[in-house]
């Protein structure tokens, strides 16, 4: 598996290269992050790391969050190690409030701990997180139309799309037609990153450029896959 880690944005800056060129670089707030489960093809069909970012409080956490990261007493868990049941093996850490997985053979093992130093070696980096929410929005916004003219005769539809019909045939719109919606809140991944600068002291990531999502939203890091 590629360097992988989960973080969070903390907001743009800029720093000076040792020529004196200016870059802008987000930086996000990566790892610690526990190893909670690792997958296996024999047992879940596919190979993958289970990570997690930022410890929950115990009062704001489910028994099952709890039960996910560490080993809870109830009748079923003593009636299955009774019957001979292998139970999974449990991080031993807190409830935490961003698990993602990661596909791909690892080394690592339940219990352990992924930081910023596995990118020391790192050049680029995928970048996946939720884009800001727009809510519903008219086409020029959505879209980038430039909208109706603004002359005599146009009475009021200055932002409109304008007419999305086929006529008589085939009298129905086709899918994907360009028209006012939900815009944003949605998944997005910003592919072949330049990663600047690891700050292991800090667990810090400097990427160049903009990232998804506003400051404070969570993040997904990893070794870009992409050639050139």
């Amino acid at each position: 598996m590629s360097p992988s880690i989960l973080g969070r944005k903390i907001g743009m800056t800029q720093i000076y290269l040792e020529d004196g060129t200016v870059v802008p670089v987000t930086v996000v707030q990566a790892g610690p992050c526990p190893v909670l489960q690792i997958r296996s093809v024999d047992r879940d069909g596919y190979a993958a790391v289970q990570l997690g970012f930022e410890d929950k409080p115990r009062r704001l956490a489910s028994r099952a969050e709890r039960g996910h990261v560490a080993k809870l007493e109830s009748k079923r868990s003593k009636s299955r190690a009774a019957a001979g049941v292998e139970l999974v093996e449990k991080a031993g850490c807190e409830p935490q409030r961003f698990i993602r997985e990661f596909r791909g053979e690892t080394d690592l093992q339940v219990g352990g701990t992924v930081t910023v130093e596995s990118f020391g070696e790192v050049k680029r980096v995928d970048v996946t997180g939720t884009s800001k929410g727009r809510g519903f929005s008219g086409v020029m916004k959505r879209h980038n139309f430039s909208g109706q003219r603004a002359s005599h005769g146009v009475k009021k539809v200055h932002r409109h799309a304008g007419g999305t019909g086929c006529s008589a045939s085939p009298s129905r719109l086709f899918k994907g037609r360009r028209m006012a919606g939900q815009y944003g809140n949605a998944k997005i991944t910003m592919r072949n990153l330049e990663l600047v600068r690891v700050l292991a002291d800090d667990n810090l990531l400097l990427i160049r450029g903009a990232v998804p999502g506003p400051n404070g939203g969570m993040l997904s890091i990893r070794q870009t896959n992409k050639v050139g």
